[in-house]
């Protein structure tokens, strides 16, 4: 763990300048508004070691895959979520020197990441090396009311001199992805422009042909009065565009220089007006000025926080490492473009290439759910719809026939575009919480119609895949899935991985209760939708009812366990305790021939099934699983201490349950993993919501209601959550003792509590 921030209940705050942070501080004070985001980057120029961000949801590349050796089926690209042109910028002269905190003596060094309004504020005395000293303050936002806004306020106060400041403020064209596979740049540049206070770049993707405009405009106080603009302050090189201004500065008197930025993309504006829409927008920013922006931008913070705050009392780390999940879950994902989705590193760097993977599905759909009008989850679901067709060639290009979906691990635009064979051809469990997230959906909302209009297209092509995928075994006697890999990406090409058959069964069980539904509510629905899929409604349903009754799943039945594949038990079983904490991460110290032959486990596997159908086993049973496969597993994938603290939630085991919480809620805070420099882990942060409303509070939704069973870690005093469910608003507040549940908003609403039903009248409290 690397622990070098301060811990605060609504700021991140980071205090003193160690250069050996940096490159994790520009992760963990990354801004975003679901359209766009940067990380943490400095505006002046520094010469340190940095990764320089700015994203653009929705515009990606399509690298060329890199391997050793090709193999049939693998995928010719993998999509990145682009590095785009870099606009916040402000490099600075003191009397001809550059400010660089890379060379300059920096004292008084406080960054704040402020979650509650939405900023990201930096103060800092430094001192030059011809003894030259200012006071920098300099805080920006990227605007939630105007998604193509972004603001600047850049501060400079001379301590001990008079003389000359110049501001260089610019876009940068000329810019690269780090994990760029043949260090190509993937953007040409179309046009740069500069005028008197303002500067414009439009540049496209090669390939795939995106476009992005940005516009600068900037102003000027001195000592709180206007400043003019310079009649020749324009710059503009091939890849670059900007304007240069000298300010003639006066000792103790404070320069202030406002930088409004619009971002505009191809997505959203017709191509050809990319820069003229650019030009309004960042002159109706300025004309509103930083006050007027920013105060829209606080408001729209404030309503966000109404619905998604959780307040711990008691433990200030505990507290602060939820506000920091839930503020870059919200700053990631809006929900009101079916076109985007959630990438496990977001806007925060450029591992994982922006993609998405599963953990949408299995993890974030339940936080959106709770905490968001039920059409930001639906968005989510139709975006996998939507790519249907792509995941039905997908399984095309592996052999599988006749409607098979097998949706990409790894993907843009519904296509696969990984390049590990393990993950592309194995990981084939994605599928299942592709089909789990719609029946969350539904069980949540209640939306029904939600299967006639989209959702038993999906369900159908997934089990047509499942069908496929399983082999009958004459030894057996039973169905088998084999030479796959399991959410424990530390076993590759294993033969029943039982989760893998566990989600595959369900599937093709709900995929069957689904056609029944839609059936009876819309027969003429229903017939049209048979047509289009070509379903044969007696073979099919056979078949599906066949291998959900004579699936194989290995046990342990002296250990009264299920087995994470067949032959685990061959494996030397060592516990995670026995391992040296200095070889730790396992994947940055061992070879992975090594891991794989190892008994430790990534992530909740078997545990991940009894997470998802939990109401199939008793507690017992849960506690024999959880005992055994968390003292083998290392936690190496974020993904990983979410569902283990919400089981140990679940047998009653509140000390593993808080330690788990920690770790999941502080993971990039505190840097468990030691990777924070590469981006954050924005998936796994809806399982730090997950771990307190499912966890400790206990929520599942059973038969259209809303069910709590409370527990509160010992050294807390209490937590409060709010849940959105069917038109309710529900303030839940968790005590030592007590559980209070106030019906905010809504009609009367039934709700279970530790297994017994009550009434919460609207407006009310119900105590317990």
């Amino acid at each position: 763990m690397n622990k070098y921030l301060k811990a605060d209940g609504w700021c991140i705050i980071e205090e003193g300048f160690d250069p050996k942070n940096h490159r994790s501080s520009e992760s963990i004070f990354s801004l975003g508004n679901g359209r766009m985001g940067q990380r943490a980057n400095f505006e002046e120029k520094y010469s340190g070691a940095t990764l320089q961000g700015t994203y653009i949801g929705g515009v990606y590349y399509t690298d060329k895959t890199r391997v050793g050796w090709w193999k049939n089926g693998y995928p010719e690209y993998f999509a990145k979520v682009l590095n785009a042109p870099y606009w916040n910028g402000i490099d600075v002269e003191i009397n001809g020197e550059q400010l660089d905190l890379a060379v300059c003596k920096v004292s008084d060094f406080v960054r704040t990441l402020n979650m509650r309004e939405g900023y990201l504020e930096r103060s800092f005395v430094a001192t030059m090396p011809n003894g030259d000293r200012v006071k920098v303050n300099a805080r920006r936002f990227i605007s939630m009311a105007n998604k193509e806004v972004a603001a600047i306020c850049y501060a400079v106060t001379p301590l001990n001199f008079d003389g000359d400041i110049v501001f260089t403020s610019y876009i940068d064209g000329d810019v690269k992805n780090q994990d760029a596979n043949y260090d190509e740049k993937f953007w040409d540049i179309i046009q740069t422009d500069s005028q008197k206070g303002e500067a414009y770049l439009q540049s496209v993707t090669k390939k795939t042909a995106f476009q992005v405009g940005v516009g600068i405009k900037y102003a000027i106080t001195v000592d709180g009065k206007d400043y003019p603009t310079s009649d020749d302050d324009t710059l503009v090189q091939e890849r670059y565009a900007g304007n240069r201004v000298a300010v003639a500065a006066e000792r103790g008197k404070q320069i202030c220089f406002y930088k409004y930025v619009a971002v505009l993309s191809s997505m959203n504006h017709p191509v050809g007006e990319l820069l003229s829409q650019a030009k309004i927008v960042v002159n109706d920013a300025c004309r509103k000025g930083f006050a007027c922006l920013f105060e829209e931008h606080r408001q729209e913070w404030a309503k966000i926080w109404e619905h998604s705050d959780i307040a711990i009392e008691g433990d200030v780390e505990a507290q602060q490492g939820i506000r920091f999940n839930i503020f870059q879950l919200k700053q990631t994902y809006t929900g009101d473009d079916a076109r985007l989705n959630i990438g496990p590193k977001g806007f925060t760097g450029e591992k994982y290439g922006g993609s998405t993977y599963w953990d949408t599905e299995a993890y974030c759909v339940p936080f959106y759910l709770a905490t968001a009008d039920s059409d930001v989850t639906r968005n989510l679901l139709v975006y996998r719809y939507k790519q249907l067709d792509r995941a039905i060639e997908n399984g095309m290009k592996l052999g599988f026939t006749d409607g098979a979906a097998l949706y990409p691990m790894v993907t843009m635009n519904g296509e696969e575009c990984h390049n590990e064979w393990e993950i592309t051809f194995e990981e084939i469990h994605r599928n299942g919480a592709i089909a789990y997230a719609i029946y969350r959906y539904i069980n949540y909302t209640g939306d029904e119609k939600y299967l006639e209009e989209h959702g038993l297209e999906v369900l159908t092509g997934i089990a047509r895949f499942w069908a496929q995928r399983a082999t009958f075994s004459g030894e057996k006697k039973k169905y088998v899935i084999l030479g796959v890999t399991g959410p424990n990406e530390y076993e590759n090409n294993v033969n029943n991985n039982w989760y893998t058959n566990k989600i595959a069964v369900w599937c093709m069980k709900y995929a069957l209760e689904s056609l029944e539904k839609v059936k009876k509510s819309n027969p003429a629905r229903f017939e049209k939708l048979v047509a289009r899929m070509k379903f044969d409604c007696q073979g099919e349903v056979e078949k599906w009812k066949d291998i959900i009754a004579n699936m194989h799943f290995p046990e342990e039945k002296e250990l009264g366990i299920f087995l994470q594949q067949d032959g685990y038990m061959d494996k030397e079983q060592l516990l995670a305790s026995d391992l040296d904490p200095a070889i730790r991460p396992l994947n940055q110290h061992w070879s992975w021939d090594r891991i794989l032959r190892s008994c430790f486990i990534k992530q909740a596997d078997v545990l991940q099934g009894i997470y998802f159908f939990e109401d199939e086993y008793d507690d017992e049973c849960i506690r024999r699983n959880f005992d055994f496969y968390e003292a083998r597993c290392v936690h190496e994938s974020s993904l990983s201490p979410c569902v283990h603290s919400i089981l140990a939630a679940k047998i009653g085991n509140m000390d593993k349950a808080y330690s788990l919480y920690l770790r999941t809620a502080r993971l990039d805070l505190d840097d468990y993993n030691k990777e924070a420099h590469e981006g954050l882990h924005i998936t796994s942060m809806a399982g730090t919501w997950m771990s307190i409303v499912e966890g400790f509070g206990g929520m599942r939704i059973r038969e259209g209601m809303l069910h709590f069973h409370p527990a509160i870690p010992g050294s807390w005093k209490s937590y409060s959550f709010k849940v959105m469910f069917r038109g309710n608003i529900l303030n839940v507040t968790v005590e030592q003792g007590k559980t209070v549940i106030f019906n905010e908003e809504g009609g009367n609403l039934d709700v279970v509590v530790n297994d017994r039903k009550y009434q919460v009248a609207k407006n009310s409290k119900l105590e317990i």
